[in-house]
């Protein structure tokens, strides 16, 4: 299957879909890193955006990333602004690291990572790299598209060519640890397309 053979696509993903602010991600944080999403979480809230990912890395001193979004999947520039003078001080008193960092708030981007049940519906019908928690047929790590989500068991399909063959491959949602957006052409066209609308 390739990117000419999937259905046209609204912008934003494969599919329109209702979702709240405080949609729960089935993806999560542990220790600073989930100290840090409990403190900034509610005031994204608050403010109408939705925490999609925390994370520090320790290259050149230590930065903490806060990746957030509408409800919608936008963030503009100025919404990481607003977001980012709310969220500083209550960093600063909760003080959760306990030493310097620099602070950057951002949107998911492009090949963003997908963390809620909305975003695999609405990204539905992009290629994706997905590791799950436990072995699925003898492997934790796959490529495909997604294909759509079960209502019933809130499954993820995947489409993917194994050695055997193209497989529809079918994980639950709660197994998977790591999902995100491979960035390629559709991706690129899609994002295009939904910043002249």
């Amino acid at each position: 299957m390739t990117s000419e053979d999937q259905p046209p696509l609204p912008p934003l993903g494969g599919q329109s879909v209702e979702t709240t602010l405080d949609e729960p991600r089935l993806v999560t944080e542990t220790g600073v890193e989930a100290r840090v999403a409990a403190i900034v979480e509610p005031a994204l809230i608050d403010l109408g955006y939705r925490l999609v990912r925390v994370r520090m890395t320790g290259l050149n001193g230590v930065t903490l990333q806060i990746f957030a979004e509408k409800a919608d999947g936008t963030m503009s520039v100025e919404d990481c602004e607003a977001a980012s003078n709310v969220i500083s001080p209550l960093l600063d008193v909760d003080d959760p690291i306990g030493k310097a960092y620099s602070l950057e708030l951002s949107s998911p981007g492009m090949d963003r990572i997908l963390v809620r049940r909305s975003d695999f519906i609405r990204w539905s019908g992009f290629e994706t790299k997905l590791e799950l928690a436990v072995p699925l047929m003898g492997r934790k790590r796959f490529r495909g598209w997604l294909t759509g989500v079960r209502d019933d068991k809130g499954g993820m399909r995947l489409l993917q060519a194994l050695e055997d063959g193209t497989k529809d491959i079918e994980f639950p949602l709660d197994t998977v640890s790591e999902a995100r957006l491979v960035l390629n052409e559709a991706l690129i066209r899609e994002a295009l397309k939904a910043g002249k609308s």
